[in-house]
């Protein structure tokens, strides 16, 4: 698949969409049997296991912070731990990684950890990185009947192909995301796939953006507030595919979204939409 330097822009219009959570049905089934519980294992954390796998998917999944990448979902939970049931050696190095890494993955937490001159935190970013590489092996065992597209999806990005340049703006691992989207042909209706190694969403599509397109003429479609704020940075507009409405979410896409977008009439629907957005979470 292109990636920046092969990518030809081919139309006026861009669509940016999202993968786990939005065009996937596997953002539940990742958290709960792979994210979650490699965490528990790397730091031992057993004996509180239900709370904590409890309150690791309300953040990852059911709230405003649904959607966050990995290592910063990680932190929050570890500083969590740390405060409610054991000592996390370290957690302050992994928060100030977080904070400051120009790209949250694989690659960044090990190039850290071996830069580390502190022990603690060359320990937490090696178990970091651990626990990452021990997420991706897990959620290739997943059963593949688990890992399917939401229905409506293929029609979604077979609609939005047909008249703009499809790219998927992803914070997930890049070989899953492409064998997923492989295996159901929905990369035909995608022009580039941009995956967790090369950058935030925002720097993604901040990226696309100097290919040409007018900043009105581009669309995100995510199901997390980390998608709306990658779209609000660059001013372009953001569609919500709802959680638990996801078939009814892609429907409306393609029989009223679209249009409403290549007519330059999306303002108040797009207001319309983001407000539904942020009640469906809770915010």
């Amino acid at each position: 698949m292109a990636g920046f330097d092969s990518f030809v822009r081919k139309h006026d219009y861009l669509i940016c969409v999202d993968s786990d959570g939005c065009v996937m049905d596997t953002m539940n089934c990742k958290h709960f049997h792979c994210f979650g519980p490699c965490m528990v294992r790397e730091w031992e954390l057993e004996a509180w296991q239900e709370e904590i796998l409890n309150r690791w998917n309300e953040i990852n999944l059911f709230s405003m912070t649904r959607g966050i990448n990995r290592f910063k979902g990680l932190a929050m939970a570890l500083e969590e731990i740390d405060r409610t049931y054991k000592p996390i050696p370290g957690i302050q190095a992994l928060r100030q990684w977080v904070d400051s890494a120009p790209a949250l993955s694989n690659d960044g937490v090990a190039k850290a950890a071996a830069e580390a001159a502190d022990p603690e935190a060359r320990i937490i970013l090696e178990k970091a990185l651990r626990w990452s590489k021990a997420v991706n092996a897990a959620i290739e065992q997943l059963p593949e009947e688990l890992k399917v597209p939401y229905p409506g999806a293929g029609e979604g990005l077979a609609a939005a192909h047909a008249f703009a340049d499809v790219a998927m703006v992803s914070s997930a691992n890049r070989d899953a995301v492409e064998q997923e989207w492989g295996k159901f042909g929905l990369l035909a209706y995608t022009d580039i796939v941009l995956a967790q190694d090369v950058g935030s969403k925002a720097a993604c599509i901040a990226r696309m953006l100097e290919f040409g397109y007018e900043a009105d003429h581009v669309l995100m479609i995510g199901d997390a507030p980390g998608d709306w704020e990658a779209a609000q940075k660059n001013g372009v507009w953001y569609y919500p595919i709802l959680v638990n409405h996801e078939k009814q979410s892609w429907e409306e896409a393609v029989s009223q979204g679209f249009a409403k977008f290549r007519q330059g009439k999306y303002s108040d629907y797009g207001e319309e939409k983001r407000i539904a957005f942020l009640h469906n979470l809770g915010g």
